[in-house]
């Protein structure tokens, strides 16, 4: 390509500060550096993650800053030392890196890498580049990287660990959502939780997390799936995809826990959580039965002050947990995810409500926050 070695410039969404939508700029996107891979993005989706650097009380936000961690491209070009990927290659950007070489990587007991180094905070980490620099500038000032990802922009660069090679007939509209939502809700019922055939489960939250979740439920072999959200418009879908009960906390006379312990004599075999707060972490536990009940946590919320536990519900025999990523080592995984998509063995499209061009990237927060869209899919 003409590109190779110079700098390019192209269109990008950029949150200049806290609680003020973005704007889209001209951005210059520089070479890529050792290891490194310059992608011309396709298509990308949006994601809560994304959100919640924008709120006011997130603690390590920095700005400006390039969103976006859940997309699909292109490879342009690379940077010496890179031999896994070449020009014109179809790939997907990962925020958690594989780097196949650290403590993590060679463990089968976790998908993380050691190239992350806020473990307390990964949304605030990968934020440069492993140089310590940014490969975004605008209007002469370098702007931040976001999770190692940075998809809101038409060029990124990413490190060559975190990045999944596609096959070339890869539909890029559709396997993006593997880069968060679908990889993750699913993932965490199947490589976390490890969901048993004929065993019951909860799912909070019906977003593209939640309803995931509800795919690798029903593939698992779940007797019965029951969701809740306060939204009861997604109960058609959640049903269409295997959930078998559907309840709205709004039309229960009483906490959503009991009404759960009640049906299932005792409560479920395996609960997730795939929204975030106190209040629902806290149902979500107390809806799974003593004696191996598991518990997990996959929602994040914004300034919350997390979940009291007593020592008394886990000696009951009860597990809380958390998943990253739904456990899948991305470098190798991701690529099996999206031929499964292919051969249809995942339905990925229904998670998908909207497809709008990438200047509406606004309109597309709008959409999540107003609980419209379950993935809107940005096309450049």
């Amino acid at each position: 390509m003409g590109t190779k070695g110079k700098i390019i410039k192209c269109k990008a969404a950029i949150a200049w500060e806290a609680n003020k939508p973005l704007s889209i700029e001209e951005v210059e996107v520089a070479p890529p550096k050792d290891h490194e891979v310059r992608i011309q993005i396709i298509a990308t989706a949006l994601c809560h993650s994304d959100a919640h650097i924008l709120h006011p009380q997130f603690e390590g936000a920095v700005f400006p800053v390039i969103l976006g961690h859940e997309a699909a491209g292109i490879v342009e070009s690379i940077g010496p030392g890179v031999t896994n990927f070449k020009p014109g290659d179809k790939v997907i950007p990962l925020y958690a890196p594989q780097c196949g070489k650290c403590k993590f990587c060679l463990s089968p007991r976790t998908n993380f890498c050691g190239k992350l180094k806020h473990f307390k905070n990964p949304m605030g980490d990968q934020k440069l580049m492993e140089d310590g620099t940014s490969r975004f500038t605008c209007k002469g000032k370098p702007i931040y990287h976001f999770m190692g990802t940075s998809t809101f922009s038409q060029y990124t660069v990413v490190s060559d660990v975190n990045l999944a090679k596609l096959e070339d007939d890869a539909n890029l509209e559709r396997v993006c959502l593997l880069g968060c939502a679908f990889s993750t809700g699913y993932g965490a019922v199947i490589n976390n939780a490890k969901v048993t055939p004929g065993s019951t489960c909860a799912i909070f939250g019906l977003g593209g997390v939640g309803l995931s979740a509800v795919m690798g439920c029903k593939a698992s072999g779940a007797s019965q799936i029951i969701v809740v959200d306060i939204n009861s418009e997604k109960f058609t879908k959640a049903k269409a995809l295997g959930a078998t009960d559907c309840l709205n906390p709004k039309d229960l006379d009483k906490p959503i826990q009991e009404v759960i312990v009640e049906m299932t004599n005792g409560g479920v075999d395996f609960a997730f959580e795939c929204v975030g707060g106190a209040k629902i972490m806290r149902a979500a536990l107390d809806s799974v039965t003593v004696g191996w009940g598991v518990c997990t946590i996959i929602g994040v919320n914004v300034g919350d002050n997390g979940l009291n536990v007593s020592a008394m519900e886990l000696l009951m025999g009860r597990t809380l947990t958390g998943t990253s990523f739904g456990g899948w080592k991305g470098v190798t995984s991701v690529p099996k995810l999206a031929a499964d998509y292919k051969n249809k063995k995942l339905d990925l499209d229904a998670l998908v409500t909207h497809t709008l061009p990438f200047d509406k990237v606004n309109e597309a927060f709008d959409l999540m926050y107003q609980g419209k869209s379950i993935r809107t899919v940005l096309l450049f």
